[in-house]
C-alpha cells in the first residue's frame, strides 16, 4: 500500500491544499501563485520520486512570505502523517549534490525529535518572484512540522537560483533515502522502539 497524506490549511493569510505520496513516481501538479516556489517545489518531488498536488491561495499582495511558509507547514505535516508509525523505515538520509558552481548537502533523521540548521548565504533579494531568504523558513517549516531533525549546507556558494535548487533537490532526495523502507529493519528503528 503506498504511503499518502492530504492537508488542508484555511487561514486568514492562506488556504492551501496538499496531497503528497512518498511511493510515487515524481508527477507533480503545482500552484502556489510563486513561480519560483513552484518550481522548487517540482525540484523537490522528482527527484525525491514524491507525488506532490499543492494549490495555493495566498496573501500575495502582502508578500510571498505566508504563501511559502504556510506550505511549508502544510508539507511537513503532510511527510509526519505519510510515514505512519515509521515502522521498517531507513529513517536517516543524506545527500551532497551538485548543480553547475554549487555544492549543497542536505542530511536528516526523521527521528520524530525537530531540529533544524541552516547555513547558506541568501540575502532578502528576490529569486525569481521568491525573496531569497523564504528559503530558509520554507525549511525550518517543513522540518518543524514533519518533526524532523534536518541540516542544510552549502558548501560552495554560487548562483541563488543554483543554491535554491541544489538544496531542494537534495532535500528530495534525503527524504527519499530516509523514508525507503528496508525490509531487513523489523519494526521501528530505535532502540527506544517509538519514533
Amino acid at each position: 500500500m503506498k504511503r499518502r497524506a492530504a492537508v488542508e490549511r484555511n487561514t486568514k493569510e492562506t488556504q492551501i491544499s496538499l496531497e503528497l505520496c512518498l511511493d510515487g513516481s515524481g508527477q507533480t501538479d503545482i500552484e502556489t501563485g510563486v513561480g519560483f516556489f513552484d518550481h522548487m517545489l517540482e525540484g523537490f518531488a522528482r527527484h525525491g520520486l514524491f507525488d506532490l498536488t499543492v494549490k495555493v491561495k495566498g496573501d500575495l499582495q502582502v508578500d510571498d512570505h505566508h504563501t511559502v511558509e504556510d506550505t511549508g507547514i502544510a508539507l511537513g505535516t503532510a511527510i509526519r502523517q505519510a510515514l505512519g508509525d515509521k515502522r521498517g523505515i531507513v529513517r536517516f538520509g543524506d545527500k551532497i549534490l551538485p548543480m553547475d558552481e554549487v555544492l549543497a548537502l542536505c542530511a536528516l533523521d526523521l527521528g520524530g525529535r525537530p531540529y533544524f540548521s541552516f547555513d547558506a548565504p541568501f540575502s532578502p533579494e528576490k529569486l525569481g518572484d521568491m525573496s531569497g531568504e523564504m528559503v530558509r523558513e520554507f525549511f525550518y517549516a517543513v522540518s518543524y512540522s514533519a518533526a524532523m531533525n534536518l541540516h542544510l549546507k552549502i558548501l560552495s556558494p554560487g548562483n541563488g537560483h543554483h543554491m535554491a535548487e541544489a538544496l531542494f533537490k537534495a532535500f528530495g532526495r534525503a527524504l527519499d533515502m530516509a523514508a525507503a523502507i528496508d525490509p531487513r529493519v523489523e519494526g521501528i528503528p530505535s532502540t527506544k522502539g517509538s519514533l
